[in-house]
């Protein structure tokens, strides 16, 4: 699975990561590994602590070549934070982009050691370890080997096509599983991609029109801040996913000719598991798409409308989280959905999300779905609040010019009187991580 040197032979001055080619990367990875050598000996775990950038990759490259376990670090975390997650999984290496750590340049200026690097990737070696947030508040480690990535770039490949032209603009965190698999696909692929350090506005609408880059991963709410601004592009897959995706959002981009792509999928199953193109099956626009090859999905305990718990059995899934038991069979998402007659996949909510109002189970993706259909409304959130009387009610956090009596009587012509919020809260935006999905976790605190 030596994808970077097969690349540089075969197509050695065709670009890869932005300027650079094929052969320019591997020689400048050989080149990396042999310098960090000297850093990681004896050590089984290091951390990459950077922002998107050329050297991110290229140092994730090299310390694969050193076969280390590669544990990407959120740059949007404490210090706090950032000890205990390196404590948990004892890690003492880092590398960083600024002087935080042991930065690039230092590693850049140090001498080479005469090492012979590894030619094949072992598939169960762990890759890259990300964490991520669990129900309870601590994080979860989830380790992602070598045959969860080839199983996911096959699968990918299949499902989303792949064209000598594909130029992916990477714009989500590589720290994030959605941002390193463009990197992984692309290099599996032979293809190129743009990185970019953050989202901004305006550099990625002129990446858009013109017609540097066909392809693009985002998530809802970045593409709700660019979509009516997009007045050509050559644009053949635009992948959302990442957080509830409001049929208002996909309808303004079907007008723009914009090809969604749907996808669901979490880290522990390295990114997506279900994908579906819009403009194919135009209505589908609720489903969150068909399963990727070799990838099953069970519903549990399915109420009389075949609702249930989201499980999900692949080769993409990760063996099990560190520290913990082995997942034997499928991994339960937490998510509450179903599956149709046609093997689409409806995800209706996260099951921590979900509201019991008297009994009755309110679904807040359907309440904000609704919602997202009214021109004025920017942005919204439902979540539960206890209450003495009904167990928990609604409560919609919005950003928005109407007033809650007009909001009100929109929702109640539109949804049952037990969905409608009882407190309606205004916020100027509301709070979002470093990737821009919402943090209803953070709007459940305050209620």
């Amino acid at each position: 699975m030596n994808w970077l040197k097969k690349h540089s032979f075969e197509n050695p001055n065709k670009k890869f990561i932005n300027d650079l080619t094929f052969r320019e990367v591997y020689e400048g990875v050989i080149d990396l590994a042999k310098k960090l050598s000297s850093y990681v000996k004896g050590e089984r775990r290091v951390a990459i602590y950077s922002n998107n950038s050329v050297h991110m990759a290229m140092f994730f490259f090299a310390l694969q070549y050193l076969e280390k376990e590669v544990f990407m670090l959120n740059t949007h975390l404490t210090d706090e934070e950032i000890r205990k997650q390196l404590k948990k999984l004892d890690i003492q290496i880092v590398f960083s982009y600024n002087n935080k750590f042991i930065s690039f340049d230092q590693v850049y200026e140090s001498e080479k050691e005469d090492i012979e690097l590894i030619e094949k990737f072992d598939e169960e070696k762990i890759a890259v370890i990300m964490n991520t947030s669990a129900t309870s508040g601590e994080f979860k480690s989830v380790p992602i080997r070598w045959k969860q990535l080839y199983s996911h770039v096959k699968a990918s490949q299949k499902s989303l096509g792949v064209t000598d032209e594909d130029n992916w603009l990477v714009v989500l965190p590589m720290y994030h599983i959605g941002g390193l698999m463009i990197l992984i696909r692309s290099l599996y692929n032979g293809t190129r991609i743009t990185i970019v350090e953050k989202f901004i506005e305006e550099e990625v609408i002129q990446e858009i029109e013109n017609n540097k880059i066909n392809l693009l991963s985002i998530v809802p709410t970045m593409l709700n801040r660019i979509v009516h601004r997009i007045e050509k592009h050559n644009l053949r897959v635009v992948l959302v996913g990442g957080e509830f995706i409001p049929k208002a959002l996909v309808e303004r981009s079907i007008i723009k000719n914009i090809p969604i792509y749907k996808t669901y999928g979490m880290t522990e199953t390295t990114s997506q598991s279900t994908t579906f193109s819009v403009v194919d099956y135009p209505d589908k626009i609720h489903s969150a798409g068909l399963p990727l090859e070799k990838v099953e999905i069970q519903i549990k305990n399915p109420n009389e409308k075949g609702i249930g718990e989201v499980l999900i059995k692949s080769p993409m899934l990760m063996d099990g989280y560190i520290g913990k038991e082995n997942i034997s069979g499928y991994f339960n998402t937490e998510d509450i959905g179903y599956v149709g007659e046609d093997g689409f996949l409806y995800i209706l909510d996260r099951r921590k999300n979900i509201i019991i109002s008297g009994g009755e189970n309110i679904y807040p993706k359907e309440i904000e779905n609704v919602l997202y259909c009214h021109p004025k409304i920017k942005e919204c959130a439902v979540v539960g609040k206890k209450d003495e009387r009904w167990g928990q009610v609604p409560v919609l956090y919005v950003v928005s010019t109407l007033d809650e009596d007009t909001i009100v009587s929109y929702l109640s012509t539109r949804l049952g009187k037990y969905k409608l919020p009882k407190e309606i809260i205004y916020m100027d935006e509301l709070p979002k991580n470093m990737v821009g999905k919402i943090l209803k976790k953070n709007l459940q605190e305050v209620v």
